[in-house]
């Protein structure tokens, strides 16, 4: 195919060439009745593009086939079958995905370092979850990717499970062995989903992990703005094989996604694409080689450790790791991630990617140079000398991976909906929850609908609060008090 079209940026070139004139949506029409302080802010360009995807971008029939033609090149450069644009994000992405696999009722094997929209997609849609273990670091209180053993035994266990749902990489950048995951799969003639979210760049570089639809994954997910170029929200999610109908795929999309989609985030996805696909090799081997340069900066800084593959990658670990998410355990340091981050941010005006009890993390791509990693490392050679400053605070007690490890008693669709009362966080032990609780980032949830808690893993969450931990989803965000269902 002739990657050097871009239909959706062609056809937007076009309409402002023509100078249509718009009786339809968006009511701002071109930007003529926007706000003049808003445009002020936002520039003439965002609105000049924000038009129709049909009666605008096409014509009322699609008959210029401008997504479709999109959408067909982002398949053939990533080697998938079907892709399907998305510009509700990955969280929709992976819901539409959940959907064309499992129904109401029937059984989904899902690794349990899922993301909270993995658990919004088994309450909308009463997928009943078969839980599957990560694998756990106690060393260092981290959770890799559920192992190819972990699924088979799930299937073992329930082998009417409709199929199989894993993340990888994980916003630490660790993988799984998709291959093999894969296989397990297939040996039961059940698809395997990837929720790729973090991965976009990996099927533009040899030297990367092995990405989804290489590695013989049947529907993929993706967020191109998270490592690509793509405008936030812009997401993919491709399909390949004959265990997930790609007919139902795009219904399920259909089903949930919105009827006015963006076509400056269509313009994204369909620039990076072209991109990626002309210089993709070159640009991630230059993000590659700073960040080698940039982990070997940090490892020299007195306090600071750069986790790299033999701290995440091994017999119970890892199957390998995407160098780009430069993950820093500051334990030496004596100073809490969040405190360390929320420092960086007010002193040198760096916003770091994830911050937990004991790490911070940059997130670099092919956007990154000399210049911004020289930024980040000024502000962490400034937050070593600074340290004895920021020592101390509260504890937080991280609980065991057993005590992590919580029951499933109830659906969490049923739990999320039933009867539930708001109790004070001491009488919530020994209950069934009714909401999730998420530290964010990186969104996982620590408790879902459904499961009974324990003092453990409450205990965690409430000294991580105490600490800087974000819960933006629970009811009392601080953990007074905890949403619990009411037992019949």
């Amino acid at each position: 195919m002739d990657h050097s079209e871009a239909p959706v940026l062609d056809a937007l070139a076009d309409y402002h060439r023509r100078a249509d004139t718009p009786f339809t949506p968006p009511g701002h029409k071109q930007g003529r009745g926007a706000d003049e302080r808003t445009r002020a802010v936002l520039g003439d360009a965002v609105f000049d593009s924000d038009v129709l995807a049909i009666a605008g971008l096409d014509d009322r029939m699609s008959s210029n086939g401008v997504l479709k033609r999109a959408q067909e090149l982002m398949a053939d450069a990533v080697h998938a079958e079907q892709t399907f644009f998305s510009t509700c994000g990955s969280s929709l992405s992976v819901k539409s995905a959940m959907l064309a696999v499992a129904g109401p009722g029937e059984k989904l094997l899902v690794g349990r370092d899922a993301h909270k929209s993995v658990v919004a997609g088994l309450i909308i849609s009463g997928v009943r979850p078969v839980w599957v273990r990560p694998q756990w670091d106690a060393e260092r209180n981290l959770a890799h990717p559920p192992s190819p053993e972990a699924f088979a035994a799930g299937f073992e266990e329930h082998p009417d499970a409709r199929g199989a749902l894993i993340t990888s990489p994980t916003p630490y950048g660790t993988c799984a062995n998709l291959a093999a995951v894969a296989e397990v799969c297939h040996r039961r003639d059940r698809p395997l989903i990837v929720d790729e979210a973090w991965g976009a760049h990996l099927p533009f570089h040899p030297d990367l992990p092995s990405w989804a639809m290489d590695a013989g994954a049947d529907v993929c997910v993706t967020s191109v703005h998270k490592m690509g170029s793509g405008l936030e929200q812009g997401s993919v999610f491709h399909q390949q094989g004959t265990l997930v109908d790609p007919a139902v795929l795009k219904a399920r999309e259909d089903l949930l996604g919105t009827t006015s989609p963006s076509v400056l985030l269509y313009a994204g996805l369909d620039g990076w694409r072209r991109q990626m696909v002309q210089d993709g090799e070159n640009l991630l081997q230059a993000a590659l080689d700073l960040a080698a340069q940039v982990r070997a900066e940090i490892e020299r800084l007195p306090g600071l450790h750069v986790n790299d593959r033999a701290d995440f990658v091994g017999a119970d670990r890892a199957a390998d790791l995407d160098p780009l998410q430069v993950i820093v355990d500051i334990t030496d340091l004596g100073v809490l991630g969040y405190r360390a981050a929320d420092w960086i941010r007010e002193k040198h005006r760096v916003n770091l990617h994830l911050s937990d009890h004991r790490r911070i993390s940059a997130q670099l791509t092919f956007a990154d140079g000399p210049e911004t990693a020289e930024t980040l490392l000024t502000s962490l050679r400034d937050l070593t000398e600074h340290a004895s400053e920021l020592r101390g605070g509260p504890e937080v007690h991280v609980a065991d991976p057993d005590e992590l490890c919580l029951d499933q008693d109830v659906l969490p669709r049923d739990a999320f909906f039933g009867a539930a009362e708001q109790v004070r966080a001491e009488r919530a032990v020994g209950r069934i929850s009714a909401e999730m609780v998420t530290p964010y980032p990186p969104g996982i949830p620590a408790i879902l609908p459904g499961e009974r808690i324990t003092a453990p893993v409450l205990d965690y969450l409430r000294t991580g609060v105490a600490a800087g931990m974000v819960i933006p989803d629970a009811v009392d965000s601080e953990l007074g008090s905890v949403r619990v269902h009411v037992e019949h």
